[in-house]
């Protein structure tokens, strides 16, 4: 049996942090910037965590 690889393409995104929990970057950050409020830019720069829903999959990927 060969050895299982991760995801390549979601290992670049996700990160698992200590506790277990994914931690991802925002979406709608890289263009059309000018109609985006300061505020709205500034929250989204900050990482937020993929939901427990979808965790289990992102798991999955991101093991080798």
């Amino acid at each position: 049996m060969p050895k299982m690889k991760s995801n390549r393409g979601a290992a670049k995104r996700f990160k698992a942090n200590k506790s277990g929990r994914i931690k991802r970057h925002s979406a709608y950050t890289s263009h059309i910037l000018n109609k985006k409020t300061t505020k709205r830019k500034r929250h989204l720069r900050k990482a937020k965590f993929v939901d427990r829903a979808d965790a289990k999959r992102v798991r999955r990927l991101i093991q080798a």
